[in-house]
């Protein structure tokens, strides 16, 4: 099964820490990779805190990252539409979700909450786009996928949903966008 932060810390030094955390967020990154490494493969657990400090070393004002507080495998990042496009200011949240063997192979990506109405979006949350499964190179960060989801959202003039948005749904219900064999036809959007 999955394990909590929590469980691999003593109760008393949670409680404190959990508290102290709010006041020392880089710490906070190196103290939860440093505590996944029980959790993930050392290589994964680093990788993904090297892309955090460069991410706060150098943050972006149209992305946010946030990892779970107790599943560092999780990310919500929420990422904002590009000036002069249909999404201009309009917020987003993605989900990642990292398997151990990260960055050989892609993390899981989708929108939570409302997704944005777009011909590579669908109305649950996943995302058509290459790079996430069959074009994925491990040179690619959590901030590059962001950048290129933002791109992709921008290519467009007008929002409209995926001609296949109610089909795909309902035969995709809780099942990860990773089991889809995609498709990718579609350049011109």
């Amino acid at each position: 099964g999955e394990q909590k932060l929590s469980d691999l810390i003593r109760p008393s030094i949670w409680r404190k820490w959990t508290f102290q955390r709010h006041f020392c967020s880089r710490f906070y990154v190196f103290l939860v990779a440093y505590f996944c490494c029980t959790v993930m493969s050392s290589r994964a657990v680093q990788r993904l805190q090297r892309e955090l400090q460069q991410f706060y070393a150098d943050p972006m004002t149209s992305i946010s990252i946030l990892p779970e507080e107790k599943d560092f495998l999780t990310w919500k990042v929420q990422v904002v539409g590009a000036e002069g496009t249909p999404y201009n200011g309009e917020r987003y949240t993605l989900r990642f979700t990292f398997s151990s063997t990260y960055p050989i192979e892609p993390p899981e990506v989708v929108f939570v909450g409302p997704a944005p109405c777009h011909p590579h979006v669908y109305s649950n949350g996943h995302i058509c786009l290459s790079i996430l499964y069959d074009a994925w190179s491990p040179a690619l960060t959590v901030a590059s996928l962001c950048l290129s989801i933002i791109s992709m959202l921008s290519s467009v003039s007008y929002k409209a949903p995926p001609a296949d948005n109610d089909r795909y749904v309902k035969t995709a219900t809780n099942r990860s966008p990773k089991q889809t064999k995609w498709v990718f036809h579609d350049d011109s959007v």
